[in-house]
């Protein structure tokens, strides 16, 4: 089967889309060393495989890929573009493996040679994607919803609202768990179960968000570390290398701007993308 080719002419340039329970990018990469998230995530090459590795083992060439929220692992695209969607862990620790196609499990991880890649690739390569990202977004994380997970647990539900709601980033678990009515110990324990994450490094992992939010906006890397809580620009950025695996720069963070057309669903933008290999 015939496999689509990258467009010819300018990239439109990478996208980026935080809002919700969602994060995405889209885009360029080439290699992002050993880094670890604060959410699970669903890789999948737009236009062919790419190459993982969950150390120590050995590189592992795929199309499509699930990785568990604080899992390390190293990518290697060489330069080809790479759709990348986080959903936060209480929607489902593993629920984006929905969009997994027949899939091999490596650890607690997913690799495979098929699942969601049209409707990715469609948010890359419409110029007017920021317009119609979040709905279609919305969307496609529905359609990898239909996985059933366990509820969070109430308390742990209560102190991610709270968590979230709080510009500065930097609500102590103590106070977290007292409003909770939880010991900060028990809290932590029933924290990391849920999320799969420990506390901290998910609330490190909310200021990542929020320092990517401030840059689609127009901020610049000093105004996005401040309104994210860092200390400075270098602390952002050593984060974001640990975040990513790559360093934080204008052209990884691009901006595209809405134009205000009429939003579209993602899954129509998908399906005028298909192919029967499921790319």
């Amino acid at each position: 089967m015939n496999e689509r080719a990258a467009p010819a002419g300018a990239s439109p340039g990478p996208i980026w889309h935080v809002a919700g329970g969602h994060t995405l990018f889209a885009g360029p990469l080439t290699y992002n060393a050993s880094h670890q998230h604060g959410a699970p995530v669903y890789l999948a090459g737009l236009y062919g495989t790419f190459r993982i590795r969950f150390r120590p083992g050995d590189w592992v060439t795929c199309r499509t890929a699930f990785v568990p929220a604080g899992m390390p692992h190293e990518l290697s695209c060489g330069g080809d573009p790479l759709g990348v969607l986080y959903r936060e862990p209480d929607a489902g620790a593993r629920a984006l493996a929905g969009l997994m196609g027949q899939a091999e499990p490596v650890g607690s991880a997913l690799v495979g040679r098929s699942g969601e890649v049209g409707a990715l690739r469609a948010l890359f390569e419409r110029r007017d994607a920021c317009d119609w990202a979040g709905a279609a977004i919305a969307d496609l994380s529905e359609f990898a919803g239909r996985r059933i997970d366990p509820p969070v647990d109430p308390r742990i539900a209560k102190i991610l609202v709270d968590l979230r709601a709080r510009p500065d980033a930097r609500m102590s678990a103590e106070r977290l768990a007292t409003a909770a009515s939880l010991s900060s110990s028990r809290m932590q324990h029933l924290f990391s179960a849920a999320m799969g994450v420990p506390f901290r490094r998910y609330r490190g992992w909310l200021r990542m968000r929020r320092a990517i939010e401030a840059v689609v906006r127009g901020a610049n890397f000093t105004r996005a570390a401040h309104e994210a809580a860092f200390a400075d620009q270098a602390h952002f950025a050593n984060a974001f290398r640990r975040t990513f695996g790559a360093p934080a720069s204008y052209s990884l963070l691009d901006i595209r701007r809405p134009t205000n057309a009429r939003p579209s669903g993602l899954r129509a933008h998908a399906r005028q993308h298909e192919h029967p290999d499921g790319g």
